[in-house]
């Protein structure tokens, strides 16, 4: 391992990669899954259903049991409504939060500006470019005569130059993304599967490990470990298989 890489991996030993999907219908269901885990290997994605179950007091409540949380709710609306949305996600005292990049440059501008009188308390703020459930023909169909890379890699680009501390891409463009933005730029990735997992309804698996390689900051990581008969041994072993990329990721 390099002396850069060396200093790279001494200085995120206590910022977990890992990001634990929640997706349950009930809040008990939930807790349970929580209480399973260690806050010190992991934190949490609260999303849409979840958020409008639920609301800000589960947020509160697995923050008051030591989980950092991602709050996903690709806001995507006019400028100064996000800006307001995402300085209400900051005074929730969430880790991250993120809108939609094809919101434009006007409102990722606002929304990061909205994040300054935080200061070293404001929350990551990242963009979505293209959902992973898209692909060229949908594109087409609401007017994008691009391709999906093209299109993140364009969107990324605008997104960093707005403000942005990062995007959601798949495994697929965070190489891309890397060649295309030097310096600090965080990429998250969804659709993680270790190689040990059930492919449930995927078709290409991409790994913890792989994803790290090819330019992954963060890793979202649902079914593995919240539908494991072990939640907590689950996200164990993929700590491990973290621990083992980085090591040797340059």
């Amino acid at each position: 391992m390099t002396e850069s890489a060396s200093r790279n991996t001494d200085s995120r030993k206590n910022d977990p990669r890992i990001i634990v999907a929640l997706d349950f219908a009930a809040e008990k269901e939930s807790d349970a899954l929580v209480a399973s885990l260690n806050p010190s290997m992991a934190r949490l994605k609260i999303g849409k259903e979840m958020f409008t179950r639920f609301g800000p007091e589960m947020v509160r409540r697995y923050q008051d049991q030591g989980f950092e949380i991602f709050l996903d709710l690709k806001f995507h609306d006019i400028p100064n409504t996000v800006a307001r949305a995402v300085a209400g996600a900051a005074d929730l005292g969430v880790w991250m939060v993120n809108v939609h990049a094809l919101g434009g440059e006007k409102m990722m501008t606002k929304a990061a500006e909205a994040l300054r009188e935080f200061g070293s308390d404001r929350p990551k703020l990242i963009a979505v470019t293209v959902l992973t459930s898209m692909d060229a023909s949908q594109l087409s169909g609401v007017g994008i005569q691009d391709t999906v890379e093209n299109e993140v890699t364009r969107l990324a680009v605008l997104a960093r130059n707005s403000g942005m501390d990062g995007v959601v891409s798949s495994a697929r463009e965070a190489g891309l993304i890397r060649s295309s933005i030097p310096g600090d730029f965080c990429i998250v990735t969804p659709g993680i599967r270790p190689g040990w997992a059930e492919t449930n309804d995927q078709v290409r698996i991409v790994t913890p490990g792989d994803a790290l390689k090819g330019g992954s900051d963060y890793l979202v990581i649902g079914r593995p470990i919240t539908r494991s008969r072990n939640p907590s041994e689950a996200l164990r072993l993929i700590s491990e298989e973290i621990a083992a990329a980085i090591q040797i990721t340059p």
